[in-house]
């Protein structure tokens, strides 16, 4: 199977959806002749025009706005927000119209398109533009929020919510724009609310999202070169959540580790362990821990920034103390 990179799989899932329908549409600021900052989407506004690929102001509640009347009247947008730090900026339209449209209006009308953005510290980008903030629209009913941890995932979960008919938020890492893995050329799709266990094991399970994925799989390398098995569980979607895959893996280990790249307070961590901690208390030889950023604003100074967010060695080191019971309350 082919290699290719994260962000050559995002441009190839929207090239095809666009190809098989013709109501699918791309705007969004330096998106046309830019390709995005990333240069996630070059060479689609060659192929589709600068009538589908369309470049917007600097002005994110406008363009968000258009968005959701083009959904709600036959068309499938997708909005490209250049950070995902911008997400406070429409936070109106996505929250208050395009997640509610569809139950405020007796289910006769429906908003269906796609914010994709990103997320990720670590690129030196500092407090304003490295936030992950895939928590605050997970809180919010109606919308369906993705994160893909590769290449496979970003081009199949990408192509599910342009055909979803409800909003989708799609957080891709900055980080791994570059990052290969094999993907079909052949048409697939990934459904939502469906894990993959990206590692089996016995001992611990570390439950890992978008980036922190490959941090869990780097520190499940780590300890089984001590003999501790680590099973890792990548969400793909956190709403909705695949709560049986998990709870089923640690029910079978007794013991897990969340880790996100938010931070750590009323976030991701919090929401999936106190699920696991109610439905599969009695199963557990220890507490569920929780690994997410630091809570200040990621810092600019390299030194500062990387020791923010949970590394493979500390998510190593917790589980080993988790292992060994140290990680009670007052151990």
């Amino acid at each position: 199977m082919r290699e290719i990179t994260l962000s050559k799989a995002v441009n190839e899932a929207i090239a095809e959806e666009m190809r098989r329908d013709d109501t699918v549409f791309l705007l969004g600021e330096d998106v046309a002749e830019a390709g995005t900052p990333f240069k996630v989407l070059s060479g689609l506004v060659e192929e589709f025009g600068p009538e589908r690929i369309i470049d917007t102001p600097i002005a994110e509640p406008g363009f968000m706005g258009i968005a959701v009347g083009a959904a709600m009247t036959g068309s499938r947008p997708i909005v490209d927000l250049m950070f995902g730090d911008f997400l406070f900026l429409v936070m109106d339209q996505l929250c208050n119209q395009a997640a509610k449209t569809h139950y405020m209006s007796g289910g006769n009308m429906s908003a269906p398109l796609v914010l994709r953005t990103n997320l990720g510290a670590t690129r030196r980008s500092a407090a304003q533009h490295s936030q992950s903030l895939h928590a605050l629209v997970a809180h919010i009913p109606g919308l369906k929020v993705a994160m893909p941890s590769s290449a496979y995932e970003a081009k199949g979960l990408m192509k599910t919510a342009i055909r979803d008919n409800n909003p989708v938020v799609i957080f891709e890492d900055k980080l791994m724009y570059n990052d290969k893995a094999p993907v079909p050329e052949e048409e697939y799709l990934i459904p939502f609310g469906v894990a993959n266990i990206k590692r089996e094991g016995t001992d611990i399970t570390l439950i890992g999202t978008s980036s922190m994925v490959q941090i869990a799989e780097a520190a499940a390398e780590i300890l089984a070169a001590e003999g501790i098995s680590a099973e890792v569980i990548d969400p793909r979607t956190i709403v909705p959540l695949d709560e049986d895959t998990i709870l089923k893996s640690v029910r079978k280990t007794s013991r897990a580790i969340v880790i996100d790249e938010g931070h750590q307070s009323y976030g991701i961590t919090g929401e999936i362990a106190s699920r696991i901690m109610e439905k599969a208390f009695y199963h557990l030889d220890g507490p569920v821990i929780r690994m997410g950023a630091m809570d200040v604003p990621v810092p600019f100074s390299p030194a500062l920034e990387d020791i923010t967010v949970p590394t493979a060695e500390t998510v190593a080191e917790t589980a080993r103390k988790l292992m060994r019971g140290e990680m009670f309350h007052g151990a």
